[in-house]
């Protein structure tokens, strides 16, 4: 159903007649305006924000994987090390062992 004008009023979507404009929306539209003001700025900010950290994150992952070689090259050296020590043969004298369980 259209709305009708009538004296410059016209009907709602719910059927209350409302003066064609209220002068009283401004403040509400300025309202609306430095909202969205801000959340464009919160925007941008968590954007940089956002770009800095993956910078971060990507030089410790760089760190990371540095530590990681060294630890894989230290592995080797001690691995190495282990190789040059005496096999321990049989015939060394052990230490006798008890018999039972509470002797121990």
């Amino acid at each position: 159903m259209p709305a009708k004008y009538a004296g410059g009023a016209r009907d709602s979507v719910d059927g209350v007649p409302r003066a064609a404009y209220s002068g009283g929306m401004i403040p509400d539209f300025q309202e609306l305006s430095d909202k969205i003001d801000q959340l464009a700025e919160m925007t941008h900010a968590l954007r940089r924000e956002n770009a800095q950290l993956r910078q971060a994150n990507a030089a410790l992952v760089v760190e990371n994987m540095g530590y990681q070689r060294k630890l894989s090259e230290a592995a080797g050296r001690v691995e190495a090390l282990l190789e040059k020590i005496p096999a321990l043969d049989g015939t060394a004298e052990e230490e006798p062992q008890p018999e039972n369980e509470d002797a121990r």
